[in-house]
This record gives structure tokens, sequence and C-alpha cells, in this order.
């Protein structure tokens, strides 16, 4: 598949969003209720197929290994960095690191690990890494940071996988694969069928959010905004990428090993640090632009890893 063909889909779909939101056709809602369709239904089914038919033996690998060590030297330096460079108070340095070195596995990943990659199975590792160990990591650092007096919130954190359909997901699928179960086939159809709108879906609602995160013209950023926008940016698109490819070369990763890598590592920041801004009430500027400015320039980093090592 040619380097073109592989990404016009995402292109094309994405801009088919982003025209249908700009042009009223979906009505003011339509990111939001794509985005929760995506989030809630599509996406752990298709998390979960993917994990409930792969080995548990191949969650533990050199190429996952390479992944996180760039995402545990992002993270930790965009963590570290938000206070140095920026002096950002201690409740939003999760959410800088967490704009630098957390991919947006779900729903960008998806469609270009499909395009690009040819499987999810990679991926699929990737999101469990996010979901079960980075996750955990952000949360109880801004549910400490929350707290008047400092202290973690047990229970909530313990009760995130009924919360989150992606890591329940993620957590049934890796139940069924230890199990050795298998879906009757009227179920595993129907999932396979919803799990089929995850790609579309997402590239399309990703296309509405875009119209509709836009800057506005009437307040445009400042100059230590666009420094801390364009720190992320480099960290995220530039830095993560680079980093895994160095760790797949130290972990002698073959050819096809390491364009999953780097090309992972090179997605743009996930939504959900918006989210869990929002949630929180910390940092959700910082995070909107991070989201927007990786998600846009992002298909350049992709297309470089592609030309590079595919």
């Amino acid at each position: 598949m040619s380097l073109v063909s592989a990404f016009a889909p995402i292109w094309i779909l994405t801009a088919v969003g982003y025209a249908a939101c700009r042009w009223g056709l979906l009505g003011e809602a339509a990111a939001s209720v794509l985005g929760r369709f995506v989030f809630h239904l599509a996406m752990p089914s298709a998390l979960f197929l993917a994990l409930s038919r792969m080995p548990l033996s191949g969650f533990a690998d050199r190429s996952l290994l390479a992944f996180g060590v760039s995402t545990a030297a992002v993270v930790g330096f965009g963590w570290v960095a938000a206070s140095w460079l920026f002096n950002r108070v201690p409740g939003e340095r999760p959410i800088w690191g967490m704009a630098a070195g957390y991919v947006n596995s779900a729903n960008l990943g998806i469609p270009v690990a499909t395009q690009v990659l040819g499987d999810v199975s990679f991926l699929a590792k990737v999101v469990l890494l996010q979901v079960l160990v980075v996750t955990p990591v952000i949360l109880v650092a801004l549910d400490r940071h929350s707290d008047p007096a400092g202290r973690v919130r047990v229970r909530r954190i313990a009760s995130l996988p009924v919360r989150n359909p992606v890591i329940l997901a993620s957590l049934l699928g890796v139940a069924c694969s230890a199990a050795g179960l298998h879906l009757p086939s009227t179920a595993g159809a129907s999932l396979t069928l919803l799990s089929g709108a995850a790609v579309p879906a997402a590239l399309v609602a990703l296309g509405a959010s875009l119209h509709g995160t836009a800057p506005s013209r009437a307040e445009p950023a400042g100059l230590a905004n666009l420094a801390e926008l364009a720190v992320i940016t480099t960290l995220k698109l530039v830095a993560q990428p680079v980093i895994a490819y160095a760790a797949g070369l130290a972990l002698h990763l073959s050819a096809p090993q390491l364009l999953a890598v780097v090309v992972c590592a090179g997605l743009p920041t996930a939504q959900n640090t918006f989210i869990f801004g929002q949630e929180y009430g910390v940092g959700e500027a910082v995070a909107n632009r991070a989201v927007v400015v990786t998600t846009t320039l992002s298909l350049a980093t992709l297309a470089a890893a592609v030309a590079l090592l595919g």
C-alpha cells in the first residue's frame, strides 16, 4: 500500500467531519455525540475483540518496552518541565506531562494502525499500557492535588475500570484471553459489526471536534502560551518518536516492529488529556490547544515515519 493510499482515508474522513460540522449538517452536538458513541460503544468493542483474541504472552515483548521507555521519558520530562520552565502549579503538572506523552491510541490510533500497520495488535498493547499503567498514575496525582489535604481518594481510583468503558473492555478482553473463552457466534458477529464503526466514526468525530475547538481569533494566545504549546508539540511529535526509535534500535527490533513502535509513539495527544483536565479543573486550556495542534500536525510525523521506516 502506497503512502498516499494509506493516509488518504484518514485525511478524507477527517475533512468530511470538519465540513459536516462547519455546514451544520449533523447539528451542534455532532462531535460530542459521535465521540461518545466511539468512546462508549465502538471503541470498546474493537479493543475487546483485539485483546480477547491475543495470547497474554504477546503483551510482554521488546516492542512494548521500547514504547514504554519513550512514554515514561516524555511524560516525566513534561511533568518536570511544566514546573521548571513555566512555573505550573503541582496540580497542573500531570496534565502537562500527559499532553506531552499520552498518545491518542484509540480515536486516531485505531484508523492509523488499520491503514498504516495493517492491524491493531500492537496498538492493543499500547492501549493496555496506557489505561492500566499510565492513566492510574495520572489520576492518582490529580486526585491527590485536588484534595485540600493532599490525600488520595482510593475509592475513586478503584472504581475507574467500572466508570471507563475503554478500561473495562480492555480488562474483559484480557480476562477472556487468559481464560480461553470464546464469545457465541451471534455476540461475536454483533461486536464485529459495532467495532467496524469505530474507524469511520472516530475520524468524522475528530474532524468535527477540530472545527468546534479551533482557537478563536478574538482570543489569541499569549507568547507564554505559544511557548508552552511549542514545547509540548515538540515533545509529542518529535522527541517521543525519536526516543522510541532509539529504544527500538537498542532492543534490536525488526523493521516491522520498529515501524509499529515509532508510528504509535508519533500519534498526537489524546483527547482524554482535556477530559481529565476538565474533570479536575486544571490545565484545560493548554490540554485543549495541545490536542488540536498535535492532531493537526501529527499526520506529517506519521507520514515521515512511514516514509523512512516503511
